[in-house]
């Protein structure tokens, strides 16, 4: 599968006149601490000093685990097309936050094992009727995981905006984000486990040890996408391949949890200039976030204890970049104001 190039965000000249613009407004400089950072990001991105929030949008991919079979989660299969049912009635989480935020949300089915039929507000993406059992064989083979990376990138392409965040649902899904994680970046699956949907302590040692077996199973599989076939759901597929096309269309990628960020982990392995073009919301509770966070070397906005998954934190982190902006662009400046920059004495 060939990975278009994605560019460096922005240039030393930019740069510069971002942090002329931003240290010339009637504050202390650096006082307005990550908005500043986050202007300056935006800006790099779009390639202006004077960034713009464009209808903003939140892909949410649903997909099923063939590793569920092996117990590593506290909830049925049938959770994932359930609530699947529940963001097209609107009344999951992810849903209240949207139409809080005035964010678009699209529910997208990459591989449910349910047949949904011809549904307002669906989008029918599916792969197959989810992955087959990563502990015994590969969850879905080369030519699956381009499919369903392709679909991503399309749907990205038909978004008139110029911030996207990305959701996901699908029971055993942290499984298959703290493998990915595990085979990619060499830490202990003590550190890549976490609870996920509420496990007991002997629950996650059983999820690690899950991992851990099968990580030796496929320990031929080195490459990116060689880790995602092998391991990866078709919705973390469908994200990896949304979020390279977005950062080709120099979109601002808004990156919600763990399972998000396994995503994105692939994506930047096969594209590392695609971390110029993501905002980290926030820091999940879900145990192996923070570690992934640190490997990719990022600081996310938030740290409120969340663990919902669905791109709750993105939605939640959108005000946010909706200050950044509008700081930049209508903050009166010390000379359009007639306020002394720095003290005389």
């Amino acid at each position: 599968m060939t990975i278009p190039p994605i560019p460096a965000a922005g240039d030393a000249a930019l740069d510069h006149a971002l942090r002329a613009a931003i240290d010339g407004k009637t504050k202390p400089p650096g006082s307005l601490g990550m908005l500043e950072t986050l202007a300056r990001r935006i800006g790099l991105i779009q390639q202006t000093v004077q960034p713009r929030i464009v209808e903003p949008a939140l892909l949410v991919f649903a997909g099923d685990h063939g590793v569920v079979e092996e117990g590593v989660s506290a909830y049925p299969q049938s959770v994932t097309w359930q609530m699947v049912e529940n963001f097209l009635a609107g009344g999951a989480a992810i849903n209240v936050f949207a139409r809080q935020n005035g964010c678009a949300l699209r529910i997208v089915d990459a591989g449910v094992n349910h047949d949904f039929g011809a549904r307002a507000g669906l989008i029918d993406r599916k792969v197959a009727h989810g992955t087959r059992n990563f502990a015994r064989e590969a969850a879905m083979t080369l030519a699956q995981c381009a499919q369903a990376m392709a679909h991503g990138a399309a749907l990205v392409a038909e978004m008139p905006g110029n911030v996207i965040g990305f959701g996901e649902m699908g029971i055993a899904n942290t499984t298959s984000a703290a493998a990915v994680m595990h085979a990619l970046t060499g830490l202990p699956a003590a550190a890549c486990v976490g609870a996920g949907t509420g496990l007991s302590a002997d629950g996650v040692r059983h999820k690690q040890q899950v991992v851990e077996r099968a990580v030796a199973l496929h320990a031929g599989a080195r490459a990116p996408l060689e880790v995602l076939a092998a391991f990866g759901g078709f919705e973390i597929a469908m994200i990896t391949g949304a979020m390279l096309e977005a950062a080709r269309r120099r979109m601002v990628l808004v990156i919600d949890g763990f399972i998000i960020t396994s995503a994105l982990l692939v994506a930047a392995r096969l594209q590392p200039a695609i971390l110029d073009y993501c905002v980290f919301a926030h820091c999940s509770d879900e145990h192996g976030h923070r570690q992934l966070l640190d490997a990719l070397g990022v600081q996310p906005l938030l740290q409120m204890g969340l663990r919902l998954g669905e791109g709750t934190g993105s939605v939640l982190a959108l005000p946010m970049l909706h200050a950044a902006v509008n700081f930049l662009n209508e903050m009166a400046t010390f000379e359009s104001a007639a306020v002394s920059n720095r003290s005389a004495g």
